[in-house]
């Protein structure tokens, strides 16, 4: 096998892997791909810089695991897969290459992984792990039995990846580095396009000329299933519709689309809508609260109908999903406060989590919000927006920025955000002072949202700890 740049969007097919090493396995992207390739007989190994329970469920899945990057770890393999997040100096890169090895990205490699499978590909700037993990649910609950790939757990699933043995592999297309066009989808989801992932692209219009080329990828017999709420997906539908492209199938609750959401109600743990379609109209009960989460599941419907399913057996299969890891999920109750996690971290997601929180306090209840930004780079580019959207709750504690990938950036803090904000809270850098400060602050009936696609999720269990441990105390 000879070198491949892991830029570059050559094709592999599944049969030209061999033994495949991971870099960075434990990740939830990277692991899923392994997952898959395990399933289908190929030889995995992996490092990643620490131990989780992502490698040792992938040991037990029978991968060669090693903590810590080493040269050495590339000895025996053929395909080196890596992220945007390995950094070229990474010895295992480096060995890589000077030893010829085929580098590829982690999309190629999940590629080559479909095989002959048709692909369902799920992108847009929020709601793609939900969305994905919803359209799976459904058409395994029909028996349809795909392969699919989320960047998250998902509860009614158990895992965030398998190999299944029908028509149909469904993935979630992360458009971050440009690597969802890598994939050549049948079917293709599109819940949204907002400027993000600036410190790739450089410029809004550099992201909607990305999701341009990710409609172009569909065949002529192709579908490109778009939210027409969102300007930015409506603008791509409209740009796509012609005589000889694929079809396009419109949903939200816009008056054009093809599968139109109706009236419904949300309670703390459910939502109910009705969705029409041409020739008819279905019921829809989901066990997950919130208006996106029903714009969410309209586009899962769609797929449905686009995958032949009976309207009735689609929304059954979606009143099975329970959400997914880190979607809102529940982390527990303190002194009659609940506590929950979402990874939302671009300011349209924080302003869903906060609508979904304000439904699941009700009236009487107020939301308090451990929020941590994530990147320089996003916090530079929207710190007024995350502002506005995060004093949609009663207070707002903002940690330091989770820096990933990325390295500081001179002046730009935490503080920019916390600056703006018109709700009490503000700046803490200390994370222990932090959530005695958000515990400090609800009382029964209130809700607790840690907020961010860093390891802010950790705090929930402390939050909940610090409520329990305040209501032995008899504080308030």
């Amino acid at each position: 096998m000879k070198s491949a740049d892991f830029h570059t969007t050559a094709a592999l097919a599944f049969e030209q892997l061999g033994r495949v090493h991971f870099i960075g396995l434990g990740g939830a992207g990277m692991s899923a791909v392994a997952r898959i390739l395990l399933a289908r007989g190929v030889p995995v190994s992996g490092s990643d810089a620490r131990d989780s329970q992502a490698l040792e469920q992938l040991r037990r899945l029978g991968a060669v695991v090693q903590v810590g990057h080493d040269a050495a770890n590339v000895a025996d393999a053929d395909t080196v897969v890596v992220s945007t997040a390995i950094r070229p100096e990474n010895p295992e890169l480096q060995a890589a290459a000077s030893a010829g090895l085929t580098i590829v990205h982690r999309s190629v490699a999940l590629a080559a992984s479909m095989g002959s499978q048709e692909l369902i590909a799920v992108a847009g700037t929020h709601g793609k792990t939900t969305t994905t993990s919803m359209i799976t649910v459904m058409l395994r609950h029909a028996g349809l039995q795909p392969s699919f790939a989320i960047g998250g757990g998902v509860a009614a699933l158990g895992v965030n990846a398998d190999f299944g043995e029908g028509r149909y592999f469904v993935a979630e297309a992360d458009e971050s580095d440009g690597s969802f066009l890598n994939y050549r989808p049948r079917i293709a989801v599109v819940t949204n396009v907002e400027a993000d992932h600036l410190d790739h692209y450089g410029t809004a219009e550099a992201v909607h000329r990305s999701f341009d080329g990710f409609a172009a990828l569909l065949p002529a017999d192709g579908v490109l299933v778009a939210c027409l709420d969102d300007p930015g997906a409506r603008a791509l539908a409209e740009r796509v519709a012609a005589p000889a492209a694929p079809r396009v199938v419109g949903y939200g609750y816009d008056p054009a689309s093809e599968v139109r959401i109706g009236a419904g109600g949300f309670s703390s743990t459910s939502s109910t809508s009705t969705l029409a379609f041409p020739g008819g109209g279905q019921a829809l009960h989901l066990q997950v609260p919130g208006e996106h989460n029903i714009r969410n599941a309209a586009a899962a419907f769609a797929v449905g109908l686009a995958a032949g399913l009976d309207p009735a057996e689609a929304a059954a299969g979606l009143a099975e999903f329970t959400g997914a890891a880190r979607r809102f999920e529940a982390k527990g109750e303190g002194r009659g406060v609940r506590v929950f996690d979402d990874y939302a971290h671009h300011p349209t997601e924080v302003a869903a989590a906060l609508q979904a929180a304000r439904k699941v306090a009700g009236s009487g209840g107020a939301v308090h919000v451990l929020f941590q930004p994530h990147l320089f780079s996003r916090t530079r580019e929207f710190a007024a927006e995350f502002a506005d959207a995060l004093s949609l709750a009663d207070s707002v504690t903002v940690l330091d920025i989770y820096a990933a990938r990325e390295d500081p950036v001179p002046g730009v803090t935490s503080e920019l955000i916390a600056g703006r904000l018109s709700v009490p809270g503000g700046y803490e850098p200390d994370p222990a002072r932090a959530v005695a400060a958000v515990a400090g602050r609800a009382r029964p009936g209130d809700i607790i949202l840690t907020v961010g696609a860093g390891d802010v999720t950790q705090y929930g269990p402390q939050l909940v700890r610090a409520l329990e441990e305040r209501a032995a105390a008899g504080r308030p």
